[in-house]
C-alpha cells in the first residue's frame, strides 16, 4: 500500500463540549495519511491519482460544517468522507485541538483513527 501523507491542515471551527468552544470557536489540525495504489501509475498526470485539493477541501467542509462534540467524532466524520473517494482504499485521521482549554495542557490534544475501504463506518445519523 502506497501513502500520500497531508500535515496539519489548518481549519477555523466550532466544535467541542463547553459552551464558549461551540460559541467562539477555535483551530483544529488535521493530518491525514491516505492508502492509495500507485503501482499502476505510468504517466504524470493529475487524472491518474488523487488531487490532495479534494481531501483538503472535505476536511474544511466538514469542520466548517454542522457541529459536534467530540473529536472522535469529527474524525469519523473525516474518515467517513475521504473513503468515498474510490481511489482511497483506506486512512489515518489525525483531529486536534492545539490549543485547547485544558490547564497546562502546551502541546495540544489529538484523536487519530484508521479505517479501511468496507470497514463498518458508523452510519451517518450516528454521527449527528
Amino acid at each position: 500500500m502506497d501513502k500520500i501523507a497531508i500535515n496539519n491542515i489548518s481549519v477555523f471551527g466550532y466544535h467541542g463540549v463547553l459552551p464558549s468552544e461551540q460559541e467562539l470557536g477555535q483551530e483544529f489540525q488535521v493530518s491525514l495519511v491516505l492508502g492509495v495504489d500507485l503501482s499502476g501509475l505510468e504517466n504524470d498526470r493529475l487524472e491518474s491519482v488523487l488531487d490532495y485539493r479534494l481531501a483538503v477541501d472535505a476536511v474544511r467542509e466538514i469542520i466548517q460544517g454542522s457541529r459536534c462534540f467530540l473529536l472522535e467524532t469529527l474524525a469519523q466524520r473525516i474518515a467517513r468522507r475521504l473513503l468515498s473517494f474510490p481511489e482511497l482504499q483506506e486512512v489515518t485521521v489525525k483531529v486536534g485541538k492545539p490549543h485547547p482549554p485544558l490547564p497546562g495542557v502546551r502541546g495540544g490534544v489529538f484523536v487519530e483513527i484508521f479505517r479501511r475501504q468496507g470497514e463498518g463506518l458508523p452510519c451517518p445519523e450516528q454521527l449527528t
